[in-house]
């Protein structure tokens, strides 16, 4: 059987920037999508076609011949193989307009329904250093450029005659120079990039990560195999809370008492101004600790958020906005959308850990907030408490399950329904049902407005929208979230 032969373009120029971090060119008038290394509007690429329909291609950038001119160097040393901040090479200011961009095509492009004009996106103050939470992996297989590769392999060949000699003690021939604590390679998940510094959480971030991979090397504390499914250190999440409390949760592939209490003391230690440390025991296929228990081991069994005078408080599992300063700026739109009176009936759909439902219980006569994940339910209720909020009321449960003909019934119609799902956007169900209540408003907050954008076509013309406003809260990446409001006709 031939091979399929390679179909590869040279010196074609990159026009504009897509979503979903891809690019766009166009070859014999022919919308061309680039994937691949990281292009700049501009480039002068060489690209090579995998895919060809009627109206389209997708096609691998190569390399890039000719360098745009709105190129910036990147801050990041990993830039362009780590798979985060794809667009380091991109002035902020460019990077606003392409999620501009993003989000107003796909409003037009995909609902297809009058929109008012769209007012410029919110940026971020902070472009690094603005996450207030991070995971790293550990794993005994280091991503490795060719030429430390091609290193690497000689450096075994050398060393070959020697591991022979040892193969009675296995435990020599043991390579810890392979062994890496950082992110996953983009399209590998059997390979980690060796982090040294990672300029997306503030410190002491990266000062706890290197001390605990260089403690783990000194004692041979094994590394997770992402192929064999098996090891002893698997994870990190560090969560830093409005940069002055720190939460590290230490994931164990393995339920080894001894050495994980040998772990647990030495960062406990070394790091005392951790003011949540905790741990779990995964030893599970997959990498979710959704389904499992924290072990609490020092300090506090939660971190806590400052929003305007409420307190939220984060546990392990919890799910809060991972740029705390912008999530205020995202809620602060929501509340301004909803108009609320003090007189008002809210359903927050997709309510997480009760973030939105909390903010703006203050401005509403009840809220109500639904959920699927139960866990983050409990952290709801506890955040009403602990705020002294008793006018909301939350449910666990698939949204379109609990959100029916009979629950409207019992709780009543709601006046404003904000909504915030995942990035799949709402379920038809779901949006059925919200028409059946019949709203004043809907207040609609995507991290896709994609999705966004099919669920307010579903909602026309019944609802027409009214203000849209985009926020970015993840600087050096392609995502970006828009919030829309919606009123009845």
């Amino acid at each position: 059987m031939s091979k399929k032969k390679r179909i590869i373009i040279e010196n074609i120029t990159v026009q504009s920037l897509a979503s979903e971090g891809k690019a766009i060119a166009k070859h014999d008038e022919m919308v061309v999508f680039l994937e691949g290394t990281q292009v700049a509007p501009g480039d002068i690429v060489t690209i090579e076609i995998h895919k060809k329909k009627k109206s389209y291609a997708e096609a691998r950038v190569l390399a890039i011949t000719t360098p745009s001119p709105i190129r910036i160097a990147p801050v990041c040393e990993h830039f362009g193989v780590c798979g985060g901040c794809k667009w380091q090479h991109l002035p902020y200011s460019f990077q606003l307009e392409a999620k501009y961009k993003q989000v107003k095509d796909n409003l037009e492009r995909l609902a297809k329904i009058p929109l008012p004009e769209i007012p410029a996106i919110l940026g971020s103050n902070e472009t690094f250093f603005y996450r207030n939470k991070l995971e790293f992996t550990f794993s005994n297989k280091k991503w490795l450029e060719k030429a430390d590769l091609d290193k690497k392999l000689a450096e075994r060949a050398e060393n070959s005659a020697q591991n022979l000699e040892n193969s009675e003690n296995p435990a020599k021939n043991v390579d810890m120079s392979d062994w890496a604590l950082g992110f996953h390679v983009s399209g590998r998940f059997d390979k980690v990039l060796d982090l040294e510094k990672c300029h997306l959480q503030s410190d002491p971030s990266n000062e706890i990560r290197n001390t605990l991979k260089e403690k783990a090397l000194q004692e041979g504390w094994e590394f997770y195999d992402l192929r064999a499914k098996k090891g002893f250190l698997r994870n990190i999440i560090m969560r830093i809370a409005s940069k002055t409390e720190i939460m590290l949760a230490v994931v164990f592939g393995e339920n080894n008492p001894n050495k994980i209490l040998e772990v647990m003391h030495f960062l406990n230690k070394k790091f005392p101004q951790i003011s949540s440390l905790q741990y779990f025991i995964n030893e599970k296929l997959n990498d979710s600790v959704a389904d499992l228990t924290p072990i609490h081991y020092a300090g506090k069994p939660y971190l806590e958020e400052k929003m305007e005078e409420l307190t939220f408080r984060v546990g392990a599992k919890s799910f809060y906005q991972t740029n705390s300063a912008q999530a205020y700026q995202l809620y602060s739109v929501a509340r301004d959308f909803a108009g609320l009176t003090g007189e008002e009936l809210v359903y927050d759909l997709y309510t997480g850990t009760g973030t939105i439902a909390n903010f703006v219980a203050k401005k509403a006569k009840k809220v109500i907030g639904i959920e699927y994940v139960t866990e983050a339910i409990e952290d709801a209720k506890v955040n009403s408490e602990i705020n002294q909020i008793d006018n909301t009321l939350f449910f666990a449960g698939d949204m379109k399950n609990v959100l029916t003909k009979d629950f409207l019934e019992q709780y009543g119609s709601p006046d404003v329904i904000i909504t915030d799902p995942p990035r799949a956007g709402m379920h038809e169900d779901v949006v059925k049902v919200i028409l059946e209540a019949n709203p004043k408003k809907i207040v609609y907050v995507s991290c896709n407005p994609a999705t966004q954008a099919r669920d307010i076509a579903m909602l026309y013309p019944t609802y027409k929208v009214e203000k849209v406003q985009p926020v970015d809260m993840f600087p050096q990446t392609h995502h970006v979230e828009n919030v829309i409001l919606m009123v009845r006709n």
